[in-house]
């Protein structure tokens, strides 16, 4: 009888400035058994040195990171070695911040509030080329049937067709909605294509306007 062989735990580097968050990820992630920290880093100069000595399969990023920008450590980080798995842990949650994460090439979006549950959902289930989003973070959009203050007829959205409608909202364009909801770039312009069709405009700016003024969409702070 062949005795199971457990895989290596993944090697989780931590990017941030805060050290009392870093250093208490770092105790939850040496607890188990299938992730392990294997160091921090405050700063971007520090992360590259940090990534280049180490060499982790996945590095956990801050938006806000003291004087440097948390989304330039993941865009170099990615032009660096495109199999590096990097998952953003941000107070943010704004769907604007979401979409700007994922066309700088993460692999996955988090809260850093909180328990590390939905954190270490994300560590585990992110992978190269593809984008994992806590559920906390992800747009919570209504799917409506209502009366178009201009012509009468009932607009009606797909509960898709909505999620894209609130990111279109928060001002992102097709990449980065297409990351943020893990679908390919055609079927995301096919999904702009049907908003734009059901609202009867041309172009995004009009789409949002239009869905505000007839109550499909909610103002950004209210989303």
């Amino acid at each position: 009888m062949t005795e199971s062989v457990l895989a290596p735990p993944r090697r989780v580097a931590i990017v941030d400035d805060h050290a009392a968050f870093a250093d208490l990820l770092g105790i939850v992630l040496d607890e188990l058994d299938d992730l392990e920290c294997v160091g921090s880093a405050g700063s971007l100069a520090d992360a590259l040195a940090l990534v280049a000595r180490t060499r982790p399969d996945i590095v956990v990023v801050d938006l806000a990171l003291g004087e440097d920008d948390g989304l330039e450590v993941v865009r170099q980080l990615r032009a660096e070695r495109v199999d590096l798995v990097l998952v953003v842990a941000s107070a943010r949650s704004d769907a604007y911040a979401l979409a700007n994460v994922a066309v700088a090439g993460a692999n996955g979006f988090a809260p850093k509030r909180g328990a590390f549950g939905e954190l270490l959902t994300i560590l585990r289930s992110a992978r190269p080329g593809t984008m994992s989003v806590a559920p906390t973070l992800l747009p919570a959009p209504k799917v409506m049937a209502i009366s178009a203050d201009d012509d009468g007829w009932p607009v009606r959205l797909t509960a898709r067709e909505a999620e894209v409608l609130a990111l279109m909202g928060r001002g992102a364009g097709v990449p980065g909605i297409a990351r943020v909801l893990n679908i390919s770039l055609n079927t995301c312009r096919s999904h702009v294509r049907a908003v734009h069709s059901k609202l009867g405009v041309a172009t995004q700016l009009e789409a949002v306007l239009k869905a505000r003024r007839i109550g499909l969409l909610q103002p950004p702070d209210e989303l």
